[in-house]
């Protein structure tokens, strides 16, 4: 008899859709025949919470009280008053407006864009602010801005009265980031349960009760993830001591790596690193015979000391070989849509339901030296085939009803992508999907336009730092030319954008940081880019920075180790002083500030000087540098080995007689009809026969995908003058509307 399993994702993560990894491990589950269910704990804290029965027993009177036994004042501040005086209002319409945000609701936007209809705090300030945005927005997306200010007003008095930890997509995150010491988190869980752990217990304790499990399972993506799974583990350890009790997931794969405080077993039996399925499938075994002690990257407990234990001799699963994510259990039609920022790509993270899929394990470039290559997570590349990747999409769409996909992987490689494209459109699949990339030349014009045909929305990519000097110091292996072509090719097909930008990098100058922002002011002012966000470097403990920093001009502060002995919990952030001495953070408001009106089309003409309170350099970048280098011609050669695809459908054919002083010839006439218009395409009778049948075999739904060389065989096979033909006035008509060379 097979034992079985409790997967969970404890508070918080996402708001609209599940994180995946619960889901991926069940999916490798049933590949064993393992019995397993699984729950976001996060979502249903927050419906439980965010509901007329949770904010019934949260009163004003309540949590006025809770905060002064905490040590509080007598009085709140006037935007805690204002919701506790506004309370009734809030019960009234919560359950309307969670409804409105799963998408149940939806003629409840007319009412909320009124404005008159909930109750306003101080998140509605910025209202004044936005109103110019909301031009482009529609009133359902209007609607659920509106409603997510409503809601953060909330969780503002929930911070301040209830629960200083709470956050809609983290709890008690402070614990949990670049935590050395155990100590603190110890601390926290030796206190009384908080008025959302009690929330959450009650939840687990229900759940528990009637799955009864033998092995709990407990991801932990994020820091803020990570109080709530030991409070979970904790509660399970002291009602429920049988039940063995894991850990794996993204923090411990990056924080966890050197533990050695014996303490964090008090609430775990195992702690488990990288890829889960091996691991898992060696706890499960044993469980089963306790004899076996076989265990796959799993740190234990040993006559009271933390043991890392990798003694199995089977290899890590294929990726080929893991089963498809499994949602079931999960209450997919409960997720709530919010939008909190008018950032487009920031929207998708937080605005509807995703399925989601990894096309490769790990990143093919593995190089950048900011990024954690030395982990498995990156290092390790293994790709998906295509076909079988369409497979788990069919199969996830007939499981949950939804057909958006989000490819979570660290880099999508072009090759796969143009594969995924061809057999989504061959299967002739309705999906909508987006992943992230790195900006390579092999994302040509005609790529793009593939990609947008397949249902590619979006993608975001690392331009980093915006100078071509660290560029190659990080040996992110593009220089800005590039990242400009290749935005624009994505831009110009549909395809949105969004660009991750850095600033802080070790030995970049001011004056870089000042270059890296104009690149970035005209990349938005030629519209090739849409979205972008700023983030201030880190140097972790398994990237290369990290690892040899002598090598990049830093010095690392260590971490507070000493005296920890055999007591090291976290470590992954290293704090570090660059010899530059620059204080970089000094730049953050500045940058975000400005790129928050790039993105929406406004203030190019600023001085970049006017972002900043400080003096700055001028800029050294020319004012026509992005768009000079849009301006280059592509190349018109063509490798022999290219692929040739087209997207449209067969045309009606009419052939009919010209004559011209006493001369004759047939000619063809093909009419197309293409989704948004309709297109003729005129030739000689012998080229448009020819034409017709080799627009059927390189159609898109054909299996075979001929190369540019076969084509240019095949009509040297039945007509002269190739070269001609193929750039004359007919072919380039039919290359505007969807024949692609790839």
């Amino acid at each position: 008899m097979k034992p079985k399993l409790f997967l969970i994702t404890p508070p918080f993560t996402q708001l609209n859709t599940p994180y995946p990894a619960t889901a991926y491990i069940k999916g490798f589950l049933n590949t064993l025949e393992v019995p397993s269910e699984q729950a976001d704990l996060g979502i249903e804290v927050i419906l439980k919470l965010f509901s007329r029965e949770g904010l019934s027993s949260l009163t004003p009177t309540r949590a006025q009280a809770n905060w002064q036994s905490k040590g509080g004042t007598s009085n709140l501040s006037d935007n805690a008053k204002r919701i506790a005086a506004l309370w009734d209002e809030y019960l009234k319409t919560i359950d309307s407006v969670i409804a409105f945000l799963q998408g149940k609701n939806p003629t409840l936007a007319l009412q909320i864009c009124q404005e008159d209809y909930l109750p306003e705090a101080s998140r509605f300030a910025q209202l004044e602010e936005l109103d110019w945005a909301f031009g482009t927005m529609g009133t359902q997306d209007k609607a659920k801005h509106l409603a997510t200010l409503y809601l953060e007003d909330i969780s503002d008095f929930i911070v301040e009265c209830v629960d200083e930890n709470f956050g809609f997509s983290r709890y008690a995150e402070r614990l949990g980031r670049s935590a050395n010491s155990f100590d603190e988190l110890y601390e926290a869980l030796q206190k009384e349960p908080s008025y959302i752990d009690g929330i959450l217990l009650s939840i687990l304790e229900e759940k528990i009760a009637r799955i009864k499990p033998e092995l709990f399972l407990i991801s932990v993506p994020f820091p803020g993830n990570l109080y709530s799974a030991f409070r979970s583990a904790q509660w399970v350890k002291k009602h429920y001591p049988n039940i063995k009790i894991a850990m794996g997931g993204g923090f411990p794969n990056t924080e966890l790596r050197s533990l050695s405080d014996a303490r964090v077993f008090e609430f775990f039996d195992f702690i488990t690193l990288d890829d889960g399925e091996l691991p898992v499938e060696l706890l499960i075994s044993n469980i089963q015979n306790p004899n076996t002690n076989e265990f796959k990257r799993t740190f234990i407990l040993e006559e009271g000391k933390v043991v890392y234990k990798n003694n199995a001799s089977r290899p890590d699963y294929k990726q080929s070989q893991v089963g498809t994510p499994d949602y079931t259990d999960l209450l997919l039609d409960k997720y709530i849509s919010v939008i909190e920022v008018v950032n487009p790509m920031h929207r998708m993270w937080s605005d509807g339901r995703w399925n989601k899929l990894t096309m490769a394990h790990g990143c093919y470039w593995g190089k950048c030296t900011f990024c954690d290559i030395s982990l498995d997570y990156i290092k390790i590349y293994e790709p998906i085939a295509a076909n079988l990747l369409c497979d788990r999409m069919e199969e996830m769409m007939t499981k949950t009803g939804q057909n958006g996909f989000h490819f979570v992987d660290e880099a999508a490689p072009p090759a796969l992508m143009r594969a995924l494209a061809l057999e989504i459109l061959r299967r002739k699949l309705s999906v909508t999907w987006w992943t992230n990339i790195r900006f390579e030349k092999s994302f040509s014009a005609d790529l793009c336009r593939l990609l947008k045909a397949s249902g590619c929305i979006a993608v975001s990519g690392g331009l980093e730092v915006a100078s071509d000097r660290l560029l190659q110091l990080i040996d992110k292996g593009v220089t800005v030319e590039q990242v400009a072509k290749v935005t624009r090719n994505f831009t110009e097909s549909g395809i949105m954008v969004h660009a991750y930008l850095m600033y802080g990098y070790p030995t970049q100058t001011v004056q870089e940081t000042i270059d890296s922002l104009e690149m970035v002011r005209q990349l938005f002012e030629a519209g090739v880019l849409q979205s972008g966000f700023w983030h201030q470097f880190a140097m972790t403990a398994h990237s290369p920075v990290g690892m040899y920093p002598e090598k990049f001009g830093v010095v690392p502060i260590s971490p507070p180790l000493e005296g920890l002995g055999e007591a090291i919990f976290a470590i992954n952030d290293i704090n570090y002083s660059d010899k530059t001495g620059i204080d970089h953070e000094k730049f953050s408001f500045g940058l975000k500030k400005s790129l928050f009106n790039f993105m929406h089309g406004i203030c190019f003409d600023f001085e970049l000087q006017e972002w900043f309170d400080f003096k700055i350099p001028k800029t050294k970048i020319h004012p026509d540098f992005i768009f000079n280098a849009l301006q280059e011609e592509e190349s018109f050669t063509t490798k022999p080995t290219a692929k040739v695809v087209w997207l449209g459908g067969k045309p009606s054919v009419e052939y009919f007689a010209k004559s011209k002083k006493g001369n004759s010839w047939e000619l063809a006439k093909l009419t197309f009809h293409d989704k948004k218009e309709s297109f003729v395409v005129q030739t000689n009778k012998a080229e448009g026969e020819w034409l017709v049948a080799i627009l059927d075999k390189i159609a898109v739904s054909q299996s075979k995908v001929y190369s540019f060389q076969e084509i240019k065989a095949d009509f040297e096979d039945h007509l002269p003058d190739f070269e001609l033909f193929w750039y004359s006035k007919p072919m380039q008509t039919l290359r505007s509307f969807g024949l692609l060379i790839l």
